[in-house]
């Protein structure tokens, strides 16, 4: 199982950005409401809606709007209906970008996106255009101050695909085997921080100083549309843009 260095992957999710504007329960719920509406309502054979409901009870959300974000899912009571949409496009340096969005009104989405794009040196693409570059992979992750060595031998007996130590301690698998993976590292002793299915990209595009500060202002401004969930890359950054990045 190989190391894997943090910038080889740089993702950028609104976790700390939702959370300094009140957005984080708005993003939490519409994955909620998505995933018991592609679903069904029972997190025990819905383990999308058990990764978000985890996600949920994580960011300490009320037990009452995690319901309620399941009863608009499954139509018990009304609500805006939500879909997911990704966009696909290209950054400065030709990175590829990959936008999540959970939105009611496409139109919105699409534009705001699109604005993004254009304002910071990128252009938006058509479906397909980047996803291949991409693998979806089911992600556990841990404090870089963890016990790596208890950590890398449940992993390995419980079957994980690859583990990965650069800044934070991550054990990967296949999407399917995600939540039996969390729950048995959970039964020796060893439960993550947090349980994401993730898009890594399969090759990276090494960038200068210049590119680098190019997208990165670029992620920031998506990451400012609300409707959108997770950004991926495939840019390989210049050290001296990491300090503005947040990972």
């Amino acid at each position: 199982m190989a190391g894997h260095s943090k910038w080889a992957n740089i993702q950028h999710r609104k976790k700390a950005q939702d959370a300094k504007r009140g957005k984080l329960f708005t993003r939490l719920i519409r994955e909620i409401t998505v995933a018991t509406r592609l679903g069904d309502s029972n997190p025990d054979s819905n383990p999308r809606l058990r990764l978000a409901m985890d996600k949920a009870i994580a960011a300490n959300m009320p037990k009452d709007s995690i319901a309620r974000a399941i009863k608009r899912g499954s139509g018990e009571i009304e609500g805006a209906i939500y879909e997911n949409i990704n966009y696909e496009g290209y950054g400065p340096g030709g990175v590829a970008i990959l936008v999540e969005c959970t939105t009611d009104n496409k139109n919105r989405s699409v534009s705001e996106v699109r604005h993004a794009f254009t304002r910071f040196g990128g252009n938006l693409g058509t479906s397909g255009s980047v996803s291949y570059l991409f693998k979806q992979c089911g992600v556990l992750s841990y404090p870089p101050d963890a016990d790596e060595e208890t950590i890398l031998e449940a992993a390995a007996l419980a079957g994980a695909e690859d583990i990965e130590n650069e800044d934070t301690i991550e054990i990967l698998t296949n999407p399917d085997k995600l939540l039996k993976l969390k729950q048995a590292m959970t039964d020796s002793g060893c439960e993550p921080n947090s349980a994401e299915v993730e898009m890594r990209p399969t090759s990276l595009v090494p960038l200068d100083a210049n590119d680098s500060d190019k997208l990165l202002r670029l992620l920031e401004a998506l990451e400012d549309c609300d409707d959108v969930q997770n950004i991926y890359c495939n840019a390989g950054f210049a050290d001296t843009a990491l300090s503005r990045g947040d990972g």
